[in-house]
């Protein structure tokens, strides 16, 4: 009989195409993944990979076995979110992704009342901005920004938040040096994978050449805070932190709308169900503060 455990290793190896990518998707080790991968095989007759210098590519054997290991996974999901959408106690495991800027700057605090409210769900936060697959129960709600409610996949259930909008900001020491001509030109300050959107570039004070280039949000928002720039980011962030200030003539420019986002049955369950509400009125409160709205002290 053919163990749902090894064809989950199987699976894992052939989407994401090496052992390393299956290790960090399963939570496993290397020899744990290749030792799964050997009882299948054993157990089928077969050899399921070809290790290639560039990974690992499926044998014909593999490929047929691949067609069926995803039937099996898409059963076992569904058989999961049913079940889950059965449960009405609050106990158990929430997972919540969403972006790291929104989780840190934000909604951390609303987590921990909601934990505090409900000690007896077990959250885990993950956050990220990578596409999440809510039907493989990578996670159970998702607050993603979504730029046209027609690209929501119709197997999703979502409810609406507020606009979120985006600024540039500057530290006020700058702009104070700036507008003192101890400045001439200032340097961008952004993520290494952006460049600069064209409307954040329509604001009164000339850039630099050079750019100070960052990895993430966190780093680029500290050089920020430090005075070694100006940046684009989210009006939450910048109107929120009492040393920065918007940059003098930029626009705000809209990102798109909030969504809490849930998956079929799983939102059917009590702790999902308490949470989407409680997030949903959380994000309602913040509105203001999310479209750049808020009242400034410049």
């Amino acid at each position: 009989m053919i163990d749902w455990d090894d064809v989950r290793y199987f699976l894992a190896v052939a989407q994401g195409g090496s052992v390393r990518a299956a290790g960090e998707r399963l939570g496993m080790s290397h020899s744990t993944v290749l030792r799964r991968i050997a009882h299948l095989e054993e157990r089928l007759g077969a050899r399921m990979f070809e290790k290639l210098p560039s990974g690992y590519r499926l044998t014909a054997a593999g490929e047929e076995v691949r067609e069926f290991a995803e039937q099996m996974e898409a059963s076992s999901n569904q058989l999961q979110t049913r079940v889950l959408g059965r449960d009405q106690s609050v106990r158990g495991l929430l997972r919540v992704t969403l972006s790291p800027t929104l989780a840190t700057h934000l909604l951390m605090p609303d987590f921990a009342d909601f934990a505090r409210l409900h000690p007896e769900v077990e959250m885990e936060i993950l956050p990220s901005d990578e596409p999440v697959n809510l039907t493989n129960r990578e996670a159970d709600v998702a607050v993603r920004v979504v730029y046209d409610r027609k690209t929501l996949p119709p197997n999703l259930h979502g409810l609406m938040g507020p606009e979120l909008a985006g600024g540039v900001y500057m530290s006020r020491d700058l702009l104070v040096a700036w507008r003192a001509g101890a400045v001439d030109r200032v340097r961008w300050i952004v993520r290494s994978q952006h460049g600069v959107s064209a409307w954040a570039r329509e604001g009164e004070v000339p850039s630099a050449e050079v750019p100070f280039r960052t990895a993430d949000a966190g780093s680029q928002i500290a050089a920020v805070r430090l005075g070694l720039g100006m940046a684009p980011l989210d009006c939450f962030v910048g109107d929120a932190d009492p040393l920065l200030v918007k940059a003098p003539g930029a626009a705000l420019h809209v990102h798109g709308t909030l969504w809490i986002l849930t998956q079929g049955d799983a939102r059917k369950t009590k702790r999902v169900r308490l949470f989407t509400e409680f997030l949903s009125r959380r994000l309602a409160a913040y509105a203001p503060l999310l479209a750049g709205l808020a009242v400034s002290s410049d």
